[in-house]
């Protein structure tokens, strides 16, 4: 069941994008419903909406992810993410994640610190115990370069020409994730058409996402996504794989 979770919430966290423009990020908000398939099954299981407003220098971004009635059963997930991002060079100031899964309560909330090429975070995370009672731990985060959370870094995504990736090339970044630090790697496999849940097709980049820790030790299940080959570069499609089945996103519109 762990991996269940982890799936569903990292491919709702997973589809946060928006509508990018000459002089940035416009106000918007984007819908996206989670499916899952099973051979001849393929049904609802849940949905997101992303939420992006500009706020003088700073971009204030809220996902929230929820699953459907029949599927909250299996694993109940209510989170919801906030964050704070600097407009220029989008360095994330703060990002925290609520989240209600299957029944307990947790917290996680990352303020930064920058000096130089460092980027320091202080991971503060709040779980519920078996007896109701919160525990609270501290832990510092610490990476170079472009440093991002699990919201801002699917901006800088959008800021990346996929066309020029299919030659081999490939993207690295660094995403603190709760109490880890992974590296992220991106890679475009190719131009596809992919089927939406509607049964619409649109032209895609095919794109490989990896992760990993200290000493390239896999951290996370690899995902794949599909994005427009228009200069929206929205994510029409991601993908998962559960133990049994496959988890789906699709884009099913907003502005």
């Amino acid at each position: 069941m762990r991996k269940i979770r982890y799936v569903l919430v990292a491919l709702l966290v997973w589809l946060c994008c928006g509508m990018i423009s000459a002089s940035g990020f416009a106000d918007e908000t984007l819908h996206y419903v989670v499916a899952y398939k099973w051979g001849l099954i393929h049904k609802d299981a849940g949905e997101a909406t992303l939420s992006l407003r500009n706020r003088g220098s700073e971009y204030f971004i809220t996902l929230t992810g929820k699953t459907k009635p029949w599927a909250d059963g299996f694993y109940m997930v209510r989170d919801t993410l906030q964050g704070r991002v600097l407009k220029q060079g989008l360095k994330p100031l703060s990002y925290t994640k609520i989240a209600h899964e299957k029944g307990k309560y947790g917290r996680d909330d990352i303020t930064y610190t920058r000096s130089g090429s460092v980027v320091g975070g202080t991971a503060k995370r709040t779980r519920e115990q078996k007896d109701g009672s919160l525990k609270v731990t501290n832990k510092k985060l610490t990476g170079k370069g472009d440093v991002y959370d699990m919201l801002s870094v699917f901006y800088f995504l959008r800021t990346i020409d996929y066309s020029k990736l299919q030659s081999g090339g490939v993207v690295k970044a660094t995403v603190f994730s709760g109490s880890k630090v992974e590296a992220m790697t991106i890679r475009c496999v190719g131009t596809e058409e992919v089927k939406l849940r509607d049964k619409s097709r649109r032209e895609a980049y095919h794109i490989k996402f990896k992760f990993t820790t200290e000493g390239k030790k896999k951290s996370s299940d690899d995902i794949d996504t599909w994005i427009s080959t228009d200069s929206s570069h929205i994510p029409l499609l991601v993908v998962g794989s559960l133990p049994v089945g496959q988890v789906k996103c699709y884009y099913v519109g907003g502005r």
